[in-house]
């Protein structure tokens, strides 16, 4: 299960919405096993520079290795800035959950 976090600065007119619905897109294509990506977004009202700054987690696996990575950042960078319409700064980071890591779906 990915985790993506948008942050970015209220100046920044971008539709949180679809650029998450496009890394969760992104990620399956590169692994179709991922599962659904759980996203959020945060504007933030108190900023210094337009920038949008996107945070990607996903579990460690066998197959996610350097190449993979490479060809998965290259693909979020690309097609997240289609969705972008103003100047801004851009971050993007892919990081991987260590071993000790939970995830589960929790019922009542």
């Amino acid at each position: 299960m990915p985790h993506a976090e948008l942050k970015y600065s209220c100046d920044l007119e971008i539709d949180a919405d679809a650029i998450l619905a496009e890394i969760e897109s992104i990620i399956l294509e590169h692994d179709s096993g991922a599962g659904t990506c759980k996203g959020r977004a945060y504007p933030a009202q108190l900023f210094h520079h337009t920038h949008l700054m996107v945070s990607i987690a996903l579990l460690t696996k066998p197959h996610r290795d350097e190449t993979f990575s490479l060809a998965l950042l290259a693909d979020l960078e690309s097609r997240i800035k289609q969705r972008l319409h103003q100047p801004c700064e851009f971050s993007l980071g892919l990081s991987y959950s260590t071993p000790l890591y939970v995830t589960n779906y929790h019922t009542v």
